[in-house]
């Protein structure tokens, strides 16, 4: 599969979203887990792949740096999305459990 690009991170997610990956994960640092609060599920590392990972670069706002990562669970059914800041801006904690992600 060719990865896509995109200009945008709301065009990332409304793309990502039509193909399926429609659960909103957050990071919860200080369990090192990502979690959907509506449905209270949480993954650990080991619960979940991910699929794919899209970086954008604040060009002129280094606080619009994110990442849009698309994650799948087959033990859970569930396809989702953590989207994060980061660079300069980002929690320290956030951005290792990110990195370990």
């Amino acid at each position: 599969m060719i990865p896509k690009s995109y200009d945008t991170v709301t065009e990332a997610v409304n793309d990502l979203q039509k193909r399926g990956y429609t659960t909103n994960f957050s990071l919860l640092t200080e369990v090192e887990c990502i979690e959907c609060k509506s449905t209270s599920l949480r993954l650990s590392p080991d619960e979940f792949e991910i699929d794919e990972v899209y970086r954008f670069e604040g060009i002129t706002d280094p606080g619009d740096e994110m990442i849009v990562i698309a994650i799948s669970s087959k033990q859970h059914d569930v396809k989702g999305l953590v989207v994060n800041g980061f660079g300069v801006y980002a929690s320290s904690k956030i951005s290792k459990i990110t990195e370990r992600l």
